[in-house]
C-alpha cells in the first residue's frame, strides 16, 4: 500500500504523469508506473478498478471522493521525513538482527578493527 496523502503540487505532477502514461507505449507506461511508485509512493493498484485504465480523470475522482487527500506542503514534508526515519530504523533493526543471528558480518565493525590494527602497526 502506497501513500494516499499528497500536496497539491504532487497531485499536479501525478496528473501529468498519468496523462503521459495514457498516451505512451508499453515501455513508457512501465516507466511512468515505476516513477509514480518510487518518487511519490503512488500505487495505481491502490485506487483503480481492476481491468480499467487509471488516468487523470480517475485521479480527480479519487480526490473528489477523498480516497486521496490533498494536504499542505509542510504536512507532506513532515510525513515524508517520519516515513524515511521509520524506514531507516527498520533497516537498522533488520541488519542488527541478521548480525546477532550470525547471518551477516558487521562490515563497519570489521573495517574499524582493520583500521585500529593498521594504525597500531604503522606507528613509529
Amino acid at each position: 500500500m502506497g501513500r494516499n496523502k499528497f500536496s497539491e503540487h504532487e497531485i499536479g505532477v501525478i496528473r501529468k504523469l498519468l496523462r503521459s502514461k495514457m498516451s505512451g507505449n508499453r515501455g513508457q507506461q512501465k516507466m511512468v508506473r515505476h516513477t509514480l511508485r518510487t518518487v511519490f509512493g503512488f500505487n495505481i493498484s491502490d485506487f483503480n478498478i481492476p481491468g480499467k485504465a487509471f488516468g487523470p480523470e480517475e485521479l480527480d475522482e479519487c480526490v473528489r471522493r477523498k480516497r486521496i487527500q490533498i494536504l499542505d506542503d509542510a504536512t507532506i514534508e513532515a510525513m515524508k521525513i517520519r516515513f524515511e526515519e521509520k524506514k531507516q530504523h527498520e533497516e537498522a533493526m533488520r541488519q542488527a538482527e541478521a548480525i546477532a543471528e550470525g547471518e551477516v558480518v558487521d562490515w563497519q565493525e570489521v573495517l574499524k578493527q582493520w583500521n585500529d590494527y593498521y594504525s597500531s602497526h604503522n606507528e613509529g
